[in-house]
């Protein structure tokens, strides 16, 4: 009789403690999801590859390449009519002819910051709201003309063989 009252304790003092356990641990989860939620509703968007002519003195010198990806609202893209992409290329093309300071033959004249905070910032204006969370750069490069005929003279004898 002794072990079997000792038992029903025993049982009794490890489901509450369970229980117990249970509910600690519930308030460490609430907090968990509360701190996910931040990171919840936006959307990362990568971009397909665009490609923009380098003009200097009215003649191609290169093409500028970038892959970006781009954060912004689920909610908020979800209710446009035009693809953001579409909006995001055009101001990366208005971006680089408008800024003819920016040389891509020479490094330290690129602020990568102000290129991106830039395009956030256009499209954000014209969209009229803050629909951009930011702006990412995947990929960048820039192709001469040179750069470029020498990769083709390469395929071709490659091809060739």
């Amino acid at each position: 009789m002794i072990k079997f009252a000792a038992a029903a304790i025993w049982i009794i003092v490890v489901t509450a403690g369970t229980v117990l356990f249970a509910y600690q641990s519930r308030d460490d989860q609430t907090a968990i999801d509360v701190e996910a939620s931040l990171f919840t509703g936006l959307d990362v968007v990568k971009m397909d590859v665009i490609s923009v002519p380098v003009l200097k003195d009215n003649a191609v010198h290169g093409y500028f390449l970038a892959r970006l990806v781009y954060t912004a609202e689920t909610k908020r893209l979800n209710q446009m009519v035009m693809p953001p992409e579409a909006i995001i290329f055009d101001e990366v093309y208005t971006h680089l002819f408008a800024n003819p300071q920016i040389d891509f033959t020479r490094k330290e004249t690129l602020d990568l910051n102000a290129f991106r905070a830039g395009i956030r910032d256009s499209v954000n204006q014209r969209v009229g709201e803050p629909l951009i969370k930011d702006v990412l750069i995947e990929q960048m490069d820039f192709l001469s003309k040179a750069d470029i005929r020498d990769s083709m003279m390469r395929g071709v004898v490659a091809s060739d063989l």
